[in-house]
């Protein structure tokens, strides 16, 4: 194909300037435009070079942090289960899941996160960041092997989506977009729906958003409005718990339990315990000396779980309040159990959290706010007596996974309305 193609390329230039030369004109220009069109040319073609590999190639992109981007990795632990060999591209901010890690056909490829200038206006930081981060995607993309389908998560999807139909297009690759909500309706939330750059921000998502080749949506829902208000056509791909999430044994709770009251005093065990005094004990289980079996306190608290990114669509005030209420019932005489609540998870709203939970007055509820490695969270969820979601979808459109994840350990879930 190559080799057709430059034959075609030199014999084009040589009747070109044979005929400049019998008709005694000035050869530059056609020189000049015969060169630009044949580097076109073969650029065009190295672009699309393929080999007997790319019909297995997928590259899956997450502009965001893989660790905390689960249905990104579950799609990669799919397709590379389907025989497809799946380059990975996102942020490292957090461990991966190990599935995805010890998978050989899976390649995890890091880009930096651009941070835009450290000083100016916001606006021009905010354009900066877009600019260096769309060239370093589309230099990514174009020196990568070539890929058969291009998987991209939206949100967010800028300047990703943009950078990823050019690439697609210029290299004959299917873009498939994994619609999880609209990036210009989360923005919103902190600027307003009337801002300028908001406006920019659907007008973009509407308008790169259509020129995908398939696309992929959470909930049907997603999918009506896709369908009626942007001309999208998708398929629901609904959410399913990994096969790691389910209960969790007492052996493996109480070591966690021990692992995370290493660093966390919220899950040691307050004091000794009598005969149990040599027992590794947490503040929820304990283990016998004699026979190492493991047991649940019989006064230990219950345990509320929840995890978030700490972003505006997500209110923990809320939950604040409400354990300060059920301080309130306990010390009025309830006969209620204490409380550990968890909140795992990091984001840009985790320190304002802190702050307000550092200052709450608390004496049967304990707070922590760990960050937990990929294997132990399923480990937690399973171990837990009640799971919290305070997402509230900035669409009205999308279901958030971690409710998901609870009900595949069979753990009930206090969420916000969601109808969809």
């Amino acid at each position: 194909m190559e080799y057709r193609g430059s034959l075609v390329i030199i014999s084009t230039c040589l009747v070109l300037l044979v005929s400049c030369f019998l008709a005694d004109l000035d050869v530059t220009l056609p020189v000049m435009y015969v060169t630009v069109a044949a580097v076109l040319w073969l650029c065009w073609g190295w672009l699309r070079r393929r080999d007997g590999g790319t019909h297995q190639r997928v590259c899956v992109l997450v502009l965001g942090d893989i660790g905390r981007s689960p249905r990104m990795q579950y799609h990669a632990l799919s397709l590379s289960k389907h025989g497809y060999q799946v380059t990975l591209v996102g942020f490292l901010g957090s461990r991966p899941h190990q599935g995805v890690l010890d998978r050989k056909k899976i390649q995890i490829v890091a880009i930096s996160e651009v941070k835009g200038l450290q000083a100016g206006p916001k606006l021009l930081t905010y354009a900066v960041k877009v600019v260096v981060q769309s060239l370093q995607l589309l230099r990514l993309l174009l020196t990568m092997k070539l890929q058969a389908h291009l998987l991209m998560q939206n949100p967010p999807g800028l300047p990703g989506i943009a950078v990823a139909w050019l690439v697609c297009a210029l290299r004959g690759t299917t873009f498939i977009i994994d619609w999880h909500n609209y990036g210009y309706t989360i923005m919103a939330l902190s600027l307003g729906a009337a801002h300028p750059v908001v406006r920019l921000a659907k007008w973009y998502e509407h308008l790169f958003g259509r020129l995908s080749t398939l696309n992929l949506c959470v909930t049907n829902a997603m999918k009506n409005d896709l369908q009626k208000n942007w001309g999208i056509e998708a398929t629901t791909l609904h959410d399913r718990p990994a096969s790691v999430f389910g209960k969790t044994s007492l052996n493996l709770q109480h070591e966690l339990f021990c692992r995370l009251a290493n660093t966390y005093p919220e899950f040691q065990h307050p004091g000794t315990v009598g005969e149990e005094t040599k027992a590794e004990a947490t503040v929820f289980t304990v283990c016998s000396p004699n026979d190492g079996s493991v047991t649940l306190w019989r006064d230990r608290p219950a345990l509320l779980v929840s995890s978030t990114s700490w972003t505006e669509d997500e209110d923990f005030s809320i939950l604040l309040k409400a354990l300060e209420e059920y301080e309130g019932y306990i010390r009025g005489g309830s006969l209620l159990p204490s409380l550990v609540c968890v909140i795992t998870g990091k984001g840009p709203q985790k320190e304002h959290y802190r702050k307000l939970i550092d200052s709450l007055h608390l004496d049967h509820v304990n707070i922590c706010t760990p960050w937990l490695e990929a294997e132990d969270y399923p480990l937690l969820l399973g171990s837990s007596d009640l799971g919290v979601c305070l997402h509230k979808s900035s669409s009205g459109l999308d279901l958030p996974m971690k409710v998901v994840d609870m009900f595949g350990c069979c753990l009930p879930v206090c969420a916000i309305s969601f109808n969809r």
